[in-house]
């Protein structure tokens, strides 16, 4: 058995990187979380450092601003971050595991310590990443640019540069890295974990036709693929129904939504348990993204029992085998998603089975501790490899 681990989580967002350190907290490490999130896993508070100079400094962007200017108002804001975190007490560690875009500083101090320095890399490389959503401003919206600063994508490549380790959330941000130059030694594939205990298989597909999507509304995701995709589907399923859920915060595609938002029903944001009560309802989750990392609502879905068509370029093809689980579908392909949901709808028999296959594929290994036990395995060979 390895010996116990002491380690640095760091993040100016939130989400997955609090189930990460309370998870291998549970497994007999140590972890400290700095986040400007709130501690929403139940972290011990000694373990949990909160940059709320940053999040205070961002709250008028999110309540007044919101939208795609909320988003500018988190990286004006950024430097806030920087210099609060340089000024907090870090504990002697082992690794320092911070998330893209948030990693020079925590980087600097792991190697004052001499510690692992991992990026966790949620998204693609940052020239796929930028190349891949600014070819569909430049097709569907020309004057659009996007909107993420460059001067974050340069940050971006420099973490990953300085990396020890680059954790990498799909087989498709592996791909990106090694497209890119990243070597492959240095990449580890590890998928986000799911709550099993909020996200719990439906009894079985309905009978009307309901097709949904999770995320934010943007060209990035592959909606102007989709909403055409499905306008096929309504002329030979007229009962079926689209569902769209997630905010509107990019402009990049407010043109469109208003061209077709009458094809789909749009719900801006739920709740966990109010998400999982949706999906037992839907036939299928579609999520044709030209660029992600892991989409996590992928594996909450297949958590609820629901087949899955998506593209590499989602993340799916980390869990999901074609024709098993789902059905992986090419980037930019209207027909490909009509073709798919088509078949859906016409072989009930075959969602069902997928949908089942997907829940049992989560309930394999798809929980937040089987992450957890894929990170410290991660860790101790990189360790290991230093140490022989």
């Amino acid at each position: 058995m390895s010996k116990p681990l002491n380690i640095i989580y760091a993040s100016a967002g939130g989400g997955w990187i609090h189930r990460a350190s309370a998870e291998v907290i549970k497994l007999g490490h140590q972890a400290h979380l700095y986040s400007p999130a709130k501690n929403s896993t139940a972290l011990p508070e000694e373990n949990f450092h909160r940059g709320r100079p940053f999040n205070l400094a961002c709250q008028p962007f999110y309540h007044f601003a919101k939208g795609r200017y909320a988003e500018a108002g988190y990286h004006i804001m950024f430097p806030v971050w920087k210099v609060w975190f340089k000024r907090q007490p870090h504990p002697k560690c082992d690794v320092v595991h911070a998330v893209m875009g948030s990693a020079t500083e925590p980087f600097d101090a792991a190697e004052k310590m001499g510690a692992l320095k991992v990026l966790d890399a949620s998204n693609s490389h940052p020239t796929s990443f930028f190349g891949f959503w600014q070819r569909e401003l430049d097709i569907w919206n020309p004057s659009a640019r996007v909107s993420v600063p460059r001067r974050v994508f340069a940050r971006a490549n420099q973490e990953i540069h300085r990396a020890d380790v680059v954790l990498c959330a799909s087989t498709y941000v592996r791909d990106s890295m090694i497209y890119n130059g990243v070597p492959e030694s240095k990449l580890a594939v590890n998928p986000f974990g799911v709550d099993l205990q909020v996200f719990v298989p439906r009894e079985k597909p309905p009978e009307k036709p309901r097709f949904l999507f999770v995320g934010g509304l943007t060209l990035r995701k592959g909606l102007q693929y989709l909403i055409p995709a499905f306008e096929q589907i309504k002329k030979q399923q007229p009962d079926a129904e689209l569902i769209l859920c997630g905010p509107l915060n990019h402009a990049d595609f407010a043109e469109l939504y208003k061209q077709w938002k009458h094809h789909f029903t749009h719900i801006r944001s739920l709740a966990h348990k109010d998400l999982a009560e949706l999906m037992r309802g839907c036939t299928a989750f579609v999520f044709p993204s030209i660029e992600e990392g892991f989409a996590r609502v992928i594996a909450e879905a297949m958590a609820g029992g629901l087949p899955i068509i998506a593209t590499h370029n989602s993340g799916a093809t980390t869990v999901v085998e074609n024709g098993k689980q789902g059905i992986i579908v090419p980037t930019c392909s209207s027909a490909a998603v009509t073709e798919a949901m088509l078949k859906m709808i016409e072989q009930p028999e075959l969602c069902d089975a997928m949908g089942k296959a997907a829940a049992a594929r989560m309930a394999l290994d798809g929980s937040w501790a089987h992450y957890a036990g894929r990170l410290l395995k991660i860790y101790n060979a990189h360790l290991s490899s230093r140490w022989r």
